[in-house]
């Protein structure tokens, strides 16, 4: 039994038996999704606060509905009412969240280390959810849980990323989580979004330049979102990005026939994926959806749930920094 987390603030810290604990503890939330009464007590009389640096929609609602179907309250604190925009520190805001007593706080921000920053000022656990270009521990989570569900192993897997790989905390997460377990990666996008440096990361990775070079062979595909406003420069305009990058069914076709399709959200269809493919078989995007519930309430319920006096003489809510 692998030592209970303390806190999530990355994968790159996780062992192989950690992530696994987190993947099968998911399993049981799974079946819960599909239960007509999506309510349970577990965490009832616990209150989960969400501090979200950083503006967010889906990742914001997907850690609150897993509170919530816990039995957990939440608090929320959004970007655009945040006292950062004032002028208070970001120690000083989260000080005066723990003053409200939390049991627990997933914060997002737009700088890398900022939850490792928080989590060693303060004594209750903190989730990630994603900090500057470093992390989005609980994504790579439930991309591995979804591509384990479909392929029946999260091991030994050729995996291709696609699209702006360095400003991508989704990337990162899911190299050094499938890492783990011998995968290998191809990197495809533009010369720019593609730095040699990521070689350095730890596991195998290979840069290729052309999109049908990097479907070949691959076992899934990860699509990564593209912000609009970075293809406007004269180096890589829209056209040519769609042009050179865009997952198409005719580039699919080239790829293995049971070649999985992910893409962490929003959806921009149209720009780094064809809707075609966004809604065709190959497609995970829904899964991954309900699957970030299943992860997410599995993470708050191993952090913060009560576990009965036995167990907790195992070992096994013992604290794991």
């Amino acid at each position: 039994m692998p030592e209970r987390l303390r806190h999530l603030l990355g994968i790159e810290g996780l062992t192989a038996e950690q992530i696994l604990f987190v993947l099968d503890e998911a399993k049981p939330f799974q079946e819960f999704q599909r239960h007509p009464l999506k309510k349970l007590a577990t965490l009832r009389g616990k209150t989960v606060a969400l501090a979200f640096f950083e503006a967010s929609t889906r990742t914001r609602i997907s850690f609150a509905t897993a509170a919530s179907r816990l039995g957990a309250d939440s608090m929320n604190l959004q970007a655009e009412s945040s006292s950062l925009k004032k002028g208070e520190s970001l120690l000083d805001t989260v000080r005066t969240l723990d003053a409200m007593k939390p049991d627990c706080i997933v914060m997002r921000h737009s700088s890398s280390g900022a939850a490792d920053f928080v989590a060693r000022n303060l004594d209750i656990p903190v989730v990630n959810a994603g900090d500057g270009t470093h992390e989005h521990p609980s994504q790579g989570l439930l991309d591995a849980l979804t591509i384990r569900d479909r392929r029946g192993t999260i091991e030994n897997l050729k995996i291709t990323i696609v699209g702006d790989i360095l400003h991508s905390r989704v990337a990162r997460s899911n190299i050094h989580l499938l890492g783990k377990f011998g995968c290998q990666f191809t990197l495809c996008g533009p010369s720019m979004w593609v730095p040699k440096e990521l070689e350095c990361l730890g596991p195998p990775v290979h840069r290729v330049d052309r999109i049908e070079e990097a479907l070949d062979g691959a076992d899934a595909t990860i699509v990564l979102r593209v912000q609009q406003e970075r293809l406007h420069e004269p180096s890589l305009p829209l056209d040519e990005y769609i042009q050179l990058y865009q997952l198409t069914p005719e580039r699919l076709r080239g790829a293995r026939p049971d070649m999985l399709v992910l893409h962490p959200g929003p959806m921009i269809r149209g720009l780094e994926i064809d809707p075609a493919v966004a809604d065709g078989p190959q497609s995970c995007v829904l899964e991954q959806v309900t699957n970030g519930l299943a992860v997410r309430m599995a993470l708050l319920f191993q952090l913060i749930g009560s576990k009965p006096e036995s167990e907790d003489a195992k070992g096994t809510a013992h604290a794991a920094d």
